[in-house]
């Protein structure tokens, strides 16, 4: 199958998960695109996540302890998540929040989470799905049901676990962040609410918010964009600007050729591992520095 359809297919796809396109209509016109339904699926099967890919860090790893989480944020506002932290190091180790895509709190995202542990940190997933009943099975249930979320509540919690992360209860350890496309957002957000609590963040191909809010981010930032993805860039190169402006400290990197969604590797498709390597190893330094 042709580049050109490829990337065609990829562009699609992303109107369908992000922009409210359809199944039904998305499907027709894949279909029309691959010449034919069988094409269709083989089409779609690399785009799409897989849950069943396997995991680069095994949930049983020896250098790493995991558990679910459950707290009350704020009232009536109970959170169910997943922590991941170094077998040894015990309370002292840095936080890293790390925030799920559109389709909730999934496998992927448990090991990304325990990627964090093996690299050091104790990180810590939340379902941003929770209060809603949680993340379903369903994919495009949890993208429906991500859609519904109340953004200024849903942001009010996460500055709640960002605070209590940072608070002498959990330690007064530093806290940092990373969340992928509807997560780079979320990181995003949290950046310009958390104030002093959050010490780094850094944002996988997120939409950002207005520059003007950039004023009142006071953790250190780090953006990472994916070169083919005009739809988020439009927005995040303003924001960009906007904290360069406001004497903030940012750092981003755009990796060209490549698509929204780079550093999933449960997507054969868009997957590209040279430019998701280099970013987990961005990310990965820059925690070093601000939160070691």
């Amino acid at each position: 199958m042709s580049g050109e359809i490829e990337r065609a297919a990829i562009a699609l796809y992303d109107r369908f998960t992000h922009e409210g396109l359809d199944r039904r209509t998305f499907m027709a016109e894949l279909t029309r695109l691959a010449g034919g339904s069988a094409a269709a699926s083989l089409l779609l099967s690399g785009v799409a996540c897989h849950a069943a890919a396997a995991p680069q860090v095994a949930p049983d790893d020896p250098r790493i302890r995991t558990r679910e989480i459950e707290r009350e944020l704020r009232p009536g506002r109970i959170y169910k998540g997943y922590n991941a932290a170094p077998a040894q190091g015990g309370g002292s180790v840095p936080l890293v929040v790390v925030v799920h895509e559109n389709r909730g709190l999934n496998d992927h995202i448990h090991d990304v989470t325990r990627r964090l542990a093996v690299a050091g940190y104790s990180a810590v997933a939340p379902d941003f799905l929770s209060v809603a009943g949680g993340t379903p099975a369903d994919e495009d249930r949890a993208r429906t049901m991500i859609g519904a979320l109340d953004m200024a509540e849903t942001v009010a919690d996460g500055v709640a676990l960002i605070e209590w992360l940072a608070s002498p209860a959990s330690g007064s350890r530093k806290v940092g962040i990373v969340g992928f496309c509807w997560g780079g957002a979320m990181v995003n957000r949290l950046a310009v609410a958390a104030g002093p609590a959050l010490s780094a963040a850094v944002s996988f191909y997120g939409p950002a918010p207005d520059p003007s809010e950039a004023r009142r981010v006071e953790a250190a930032m780090l953006i990472l964009l994916a070169g083919l993805d005009d739809r988020v860039n439009g927005t995040a190169r303003p924001w960009i600007e906007a904290l360069r402006a406001a004497g903030k400290t940012v750092e981003t990197t755009t990796y060209p050729g490549v698509n929204h969604a780079f550093h999933n590797d449960t997507s054969s498709m868009r997957y590209n591992r040279e430019a998701a390597e280099a970013a987990w190893a961005a990310t990965l330094a820059f925690f070093a520095r601000h939160l070691r």
